[in-house]
């Protein structure tokens, strides 16, 4: 969707809204983008991952944990609020799903136990958004605390590797986060924190007017160069064409390649739509579902 808002001359300019997800959507993969927000009907994605289901498990669990009474918030309620929502898509089977249950019901747990039922936070899945003359941008932050007269964002990890504070320094969803976070309270808010789960290690950056600034230039650019794909899509006819397995309503997107080209990497064996994508699949080997899994 695209908002609008007056020029100088009084016409009407075109904002482009997005989320950080978005974002970065496109510069991992402008096909890939095109598929995920522009293709309708979108393309069938593959199999869901297992690792997706751990994570969207566990922020479900934390996110219920913070929204109980004060008195009910124990550690033995968040493995329960994790068992309870558990998800198991993308297991190869029920007994890999249990493993990774007990596994995560610990790491909530875990977690949990360093953190004061009392000190209630600002915002749980909390959406904020910010706007400038060119973009609006919008996002949900996992946690939004208060440290003394300053706001924090909490953003939680489940994946194998360890974070640093390069990951926080370099996100630019924190980052537009922080903007936005500061905005719609108006609090400062510069801090942000990625809380590795499997690791309990907690990595931190602590922005700068500057820094920001200069995530937000960044988010600008990228949003220019989404928007004028965009528009080049919505002006280019589409001929519905049939093709294999997919039926006579599919439509052949080929004619986009020169402004949605594949951007190939190791990335390629983790995309949804791998199987609609000859360069990705030459490119890296799909992986199991549940593949992102650490084995150890």
């Amino acid at each position: 969707m695209v908002a609008e808002q007056l020029g100088l001359d009084g016409m009407p300019q075109r904002l482009y809204s997005c989320t950080p997800s978005r974002l970065n959507a496109w510069l991992d993969c402008p096909r890939r983008y095109r598929m995920t927000y522009l293709d309708r009907p979108s393309p069938p994605k593959g199999a869901p991952w297992a690792h997706n289901s751990v994570g969207s498990s566990v922020h479900n669990a934390l996110a219920a944990w913070w929204r109980l009474p004060e008195e009910e918030r124990s550690v033995g309620s968040a493995g329960a609020l994790l068992v309870r929502g558990w998800l198991t898509d993308g297991f190869r089977d029920a007994e890999q799903s249990a493993e990774w249950r007990e596994r995560a019901r610990e790491m909530v747990e875990r977690y949990v136990a360093r953190l004061d039922p009392a000190d209630e936070p600002i915002g749980v899945e909390r959406t904020v958004a910010t706007r400038t003359d060119r973009i609006a941008v919008s996002g949900r932050i996992d946690r939004l605390d208060a440290r003394g007269s300053e706001l924090v964002v909490v953003d939680y990890k489940t994946g194998r590797h360890v974070l640093t504070s390069d990951d926080a320094r370099g996100s630019l969803q924190l980052a537009i986060y922080a903007m936005a976070a500061a905005r719609v309270l108006r609090r400062p808010c510069r801090r942000v924190e990625l809380h590795h789960l499997p690791s309990g290690e907690v990595a931190v950056w602590e922005h700068t007017d500057e820094s920001l600034r200069r995530h937000l230039r960044r988010a600008e650019q990228i949003a220019a160069e989404a928007a004028a794909a965009d528009e080049a899509y919505r002006s280019r006819p589409r001929v519905p064409r049939p093709r294999p397995g997919e039926g006579p309503a599919a439509v052949d997107h080929a004619p986009y390649d020169d402004v949605f080209p594949p951007r190939t990497s190791n990335l390629c064996s983790w995309c949804d739509f791998a199987r609609h994508c000859p360069e990705g699949l030459q490119a890296a080997p799909r992986k199991d579902p549940w593949a992102a899994l650490p084995t150890d």
